[in-house]
């Protein structure tokens, strides 16, 4: 491949928001400063070192509110999975010379709502996505009844469990295996472990999903500062590479999807990841799949081809993805259980990095490389990346 991203940029820097969850005090712009700020000093470097910027709130302001003059921009702006693609556009802008030291930020009011414009957070979801009443959604989607990311991102949901044998107790087990992961992280939102009647038990907030099996709603944001694998060496902290990277979009209309029970764009994004890291799926010992719902594991399993079609339900139920598992997968809890603050991809890649350096707070032993799949909007946009902390021989 001769355009390959593969070893070509690291990240030498990640962090979160000091805290997260219900963060009253910070706008949302200040929720990005402070993550930006504990990145920054995670690696070590002079602010004025950044001539990079990814972030999907305005780049002007936050390089102004920053003091400093960036030599390339990425707005890339297509929900909860705009950051991993952004991190690919900078590995990207790394290996082409644009620019050294890259960016890439994000944070979000979303429990709080503070300094969130109606522009902005007002017409996102669960996944960052357009909401109903506007563009094409609004003309097609919610005259007959849909109603926010629950019904919209839910949509197929019945359908993919008619025609495979899905069970309710097989989608309830995603939150349970994830809990198992979450009760061992201090900055987890939701620890106690659970069990399936505990989900079952929950309030149904729209057919089949209930509370436990929907995101959380919480303030947060974080940062991750790249650049060339050959001066990742240089910073204190261990690099992590990029590996593999994907991207893709299908519909901003969920209802049009190609095939309501499988993400094409997903398909798409992870095999230019795949096929760019030259790893094969035994080859991972450690996956992020963004979790709005309990669904999207299930399609990412088989839509990445970690499983067969049909087979992604029971895998979890069995305990594959939990703790001490093979396939150790949303270790951090996810968006159901860690925090979801509207765009969670910017968190599924943090505890990649976290896993892949060994600095996770419920660590999975001996990771060497971390696959991270993205989703944007309801099944709208996706992003994949490949991490590895093994260096280029």
């Amino acid at each position: 491949m001769p355009d390959s991203l593969r070893y070509k940029a690291a990240i030498v820097g990640a962090a979160e928001t000091t805290d997260l969850g219900v963060i009253p005090n910070l706008s949302t712009t200040q929720l990005h400063i402070d993550a930006a700020i504990n990145a920054i000093k995670d690696c070590g470097i002079d602010k004025n070192q950044i001539d990079g910027i990814a972030t999907t709130m305005s780049p002007a302001a936050l390089a102004h509110y920053l003091g400093i003059v960036p030599r390339w921009l990425d707005n890339t702006s297509v929900g909860g999975t705009s950051f991993l693609i952004q991190v690919r556009h900078a590995a990207a802008a790394i290996a082409m010379g644009l620019c050294e030291t890259a960016l890439v930020v994000m944070g979000q009011s979303g429990r709080s709502r503070v300094g969130e414009t109606s522009a902005r957070m007002g017409a996102t979801s669960a996944a960052g996505g357009p909401r109903g009443d506007i563009s094409y959604p609004g003309q097609f989607e919610s005259i007959y009844g849909t109603s926010g990311p629950t019904t919209l991102f839910g949509m197929g949901v019945l359908r993919y469990m008619e025609e495979t044998g899905t069970t309710h107790e097989q989608l309830a087990s995603v939150a349970v295996a994830q809990r198992k992961w979450a009760n061992q992280v201090p900055r987890a939102m939701f620890r106690d472990l659970i069990t399936v009647d505990d989900v079952f038990n929950s309030r149904m907030v729209c057919y089949p999903f209930h509370l436990f099996e929907c995101c959380l709603v919480t303030d947060g944001g974080g940062a991750l500062i790249l650049t060339s694998a050959e001066r990742a060496k240089d910073f204190p902290t261990n690099p992590v590479y990029i590996l593999g990277t994907g991207e893709s979009t299908e519909t901003p209309v969920v209802s049009q999807m190609y095939d309501l029970t499988s993400s094409t764009a997903f398909k798409v994004s992870s095999r230019q990841a795949f096929a760019e890291a030259g790893i094969s799926h035994a080859d991972v010992d450690h996956l992020m799949i963004y979790d709005a719902f309990a669904h999207l594991p299930i399609y990412g399993l088989e839509d990445l081809g970690f499983v067969g079609r049909g087979e992604a339900g029971a895998f979890i139920e069995e305990g594959n993805t939990s703790p001490g598992s093979k396939l150790p997968m949303n270790t951090n809890g996810g968006g159901l259980s860690y925090t979801h603050t509207g765009m969670y991809g910017m968190f599924a890649m943090q505890e990649a990095v976290r896993q892949v350096r060994g600095e996770a707070s419920h660590q999975v032993p001996d990771v060497k490389v971390s696959f991270c799949q993205g989703v944007g909007g309801m099944f709208m946009a996706a992003g994949s990346l490949v991490f590895t902390n093994e260096p280029p021989h």
